[in-house]
């Protein structure tokens, strides 16, 4: 199968719907270049321009990777966070731009970072680093970044991820809960609308699909737990005591 001829087509496809790839710079040449089979099981239906499901997370549509790119506007060898790295396939063609090296995301999920990493590598974007955290609290350890991308949609943006912004950074991120719309900051301020989306909320630890339970369902259960004991008699919980031991 001829994948870059198939590449060029779906380019070319959204360039024509106009509204995809308003800026066709610099998102159209490296999505030309990105194999983006490597980064979906439906391997025949890869350059078509659908959603896929994967592991819990959504493999974004070509046309939604295209409007993040161009709402980052990512320029040669900018320094580049991911929050959200998923399967990695915007991950990758941020890296086509930018260069692998420069390239940081991090994702919630543990086994959604093995599946992006091993992607990545398979299509030539090894360099790029992903790593497990919590999205909201961004990666300190290579900070600042000239572009900060969060694929999970926030009421405001994190303030971790704003500190970890370069002087004269941007950051973009699906910003509301049930209406959400794409904006860009730059010195804390929205400098850009990139009109409405639909994106999964910013996970917290515990809620990822590969948790085994939710950890503030177990906070929960500790909580009523101790709260059910305090509301017993005095004998009651003496008896307990004891029991326990």
């Amino acid at each position: 199968m001829e994948f870059a001829a198939l590449r060029d087509e779906m380019v070319d496809s959204l360039l024509h719907d106009g509204a995809a790839l308003p800026d066709a710079r610099p998102a159209d040449r490296a999505m030309r270049a990105v194999p983006r089979h490597e980064f979906v099981d439906a391997e025949h239906r890869a350059y078509t321009d659908q959603t896929f499901e994967h592991e819990g997370t959504r493999v974004l549509a070509p046309s939604t990777v295209a409007r993040l790119v161009g709402a980052l506007a990512p320029a040669e060898d900018d320094d580049v966070l991911v929050v959200g790295a998923g399967v990695g396939y915007t991950v990758a063609v941020l890296a086509e731009v930018v260069g692998p090296e420069h390239v940081h995301a991090i994702d919630i999920d543990r086994q959604l970072v093995y599946d992006a990493r091993g992607n990545l590598a398979d299509a030539g974007y090894g360099d790029v680093l992903v790593d497990c955290r919590d999205g909201a609290d961004g990666l300190p350890e290579y900070a600042p970044y000239d572009r900060i991308l969060v694929e999970a949609a926030a009421v405001d943006a994190p303030p971790a991820l704003l500190d970890q912004l370069a002087d004269g950074g941007r950051l973009v991120f699906p910003e509301g809960t049930n209406d959400q719309r794409l904006v860009a900051i730059e010195d804390g301020e929205v400098t850009g609308v990139y009109g409405p989306v639909a994106f999964a909320p910013l996970l917290v630890d515990g809620e990822q699909a590969s948790a085994v339970e939710r950890n503030r369902t177990v906070r929960e259960d500790r909580e009523r737990a101790a709260e059910a004991a305090e509301s017993r008699a005095g004998w009651e919980r003496d008896w307990i005591d004891w029991d326990d031991y």
